[in-house]
């Protein structure tokens, strides 16, 4: 609070030095599939015909969910290092802003996630990376 009792509220990003990253050594592939957009008009077009209900969806913190395959260790950023620890590295289990394979990661667990609610790919539409 300040002296007149406003309350401020003060956000912060944990963010990781994705520049400093060695494609091999701290991730492997950073490519994930997006929807042509041909395909978006497609639905979009046969949405008003039977009468669907559109929606659009944003997930702000949407590369904080994805797992990571490979052990990524991050320094104590600037201003929060533990004086007790202050040689120390934090290891990451879920991947952050900046890493480079931060949307990879999130892909395949929104893959995962819609897969399990009985979705299938569109075998029509072309895809340029399939692990499957």
């Amino acid at each position: 609070m300040d002296a007149d009792g406003n309350v401020h509220i003060y956000k912060a990003w944990l963010v990781a030095k994705g520049f400093r990253q060695i494609q091999g050594v701290d991730y492997d592939e950073t490519f994930s599939l997006v929807a042509m957009l041909k395909s978006i008009r497609i639905l979009l077009a046969i949405a008003p015909y039977h009468d669907y209900e559109v929606w659009q969806m944003d997930a702000k913190t949407a590369f904080l969910n994805g797992n990571l395959s490979e052990d990524v260790y991050m320094t104590q950023p600037d201003g929060f290092v533990d004086p007790q620890n202050a040689g120390k590295v934090y290891k990451l289990l879920k991947s952050i802003y900046g890493l480079k394979q931060a949307s990879r990661s999130w892909n395949l667990c929104f893959d995962e996630v819609v897969k399990g609610f009985g979705f299938i790919k569109n075998v029509e539409e072309p895809c340029v990376y399939n692990k499957d």
